[in-house]
């Protein structure tokens, strides 16, 4: 088994296109999404037929659940950037309609995933002890204990803070995938190479500012080999072939 794990692809079809293609060249069984699908980049429709093409399995990130059940109406906009955030939301519901709404609305928080060698996988866009709260590269090691909760599985892969890391916290591997549609496109600070399984992993922010944009998407593969977890964190160049 050989997942392709992403998240926050946030309508980035394009993106999202790219990380395919440079993934079914590499090969890969099943693609999971850590949720924020479709919100509020330029081709929500064309993100969710490309998900649903793919077989991906999707939990429910902040901005589905905003997309499917928040009342604009009751909100108060604060900013012009908060105004046109929900000028888009209300633009993205329509471009989606009513069934996809529905859809995205029954998501479910978490999924998980037996492995081969008896563990567990969860699948959730934040964190086991609360799925729109997101584990972060920067948090301590006590932080991330109390979001992962009395049952967080043995592999936990997140999203939601759109930086990509992999680290072990009280012998549960938590795997942040980063973002497809919005990833970090300059970093301040200290930034590690990490190796996992004898080969690079991607790069693990260990501390410092991030800035985004839209000059590469990240993904993850996750495979077990002879009872051995590999997990190796790529970025895709957007604009040309990976």
């Amino acid at each position: 088994m050989r997942l392709l794990c992403v998240s926050d692809i946030h309508g980035h079809a394009d993106a999202l296109a790219a990380v395919l293609a440079t993934a079914e060249r590499r090969g890969y069984t099943q693609l999971l999404v850590a949720g924020d699908l479709c919100f509020p980049g330029p081709k929500p429709l064309e993100t969710w037929r490309r998900l649903t093409q793919a077989k991906a399995v999707c939990v429910q990130g902040v901005s589905d659940r905003a997309l499917a059940t928040l009342d604009i109406e009751k909100v108060r906009p604060r900013s012009e950037h908060e105004r046109a955030r929900l000028d888009r939301l209300a633009q993205t519901r329509t471009e989606l309609g009513e069934l996809i709404l529905a859809r995205l609305a029954r998501l479910a928080p978490t999924y998980r995933l037996p492995l081969e060698d008896g563990g567990e996988l969860v699948l959730v866009h934040g964190s086991p002890a609360d799925p729109l709260e997101p584990i972060s590269h920067d948090m301590t090691d006590e932080e991330v204990l109390s979001l992962l909760g009395d049952d967080p599985a043995d592999v936990v892969i997140c999203g939601g803070s759109h930086v990509p890391f992999d680290r072990m916290v009280g012998g549960v591997r938590i795997i942040n995938v980063g973002s497809v549609g919005e990833a970090p496109c300059s970093m301040r600070g200290e930034v590690d190479r990490v190796r996992v399984g004898g080969r690079p992993a991607g790069e693990l922010v260990r501390s410092g500012s991030v800035s985004y944009g839209a000059g590469h998407a990240d993904a993850t593969f996750v495979e077990l080999r002879a009872g051995e977890l590999w997990v190796e964190q790529v970025v895709v160049p957007l604009g040309r072939a990976a």
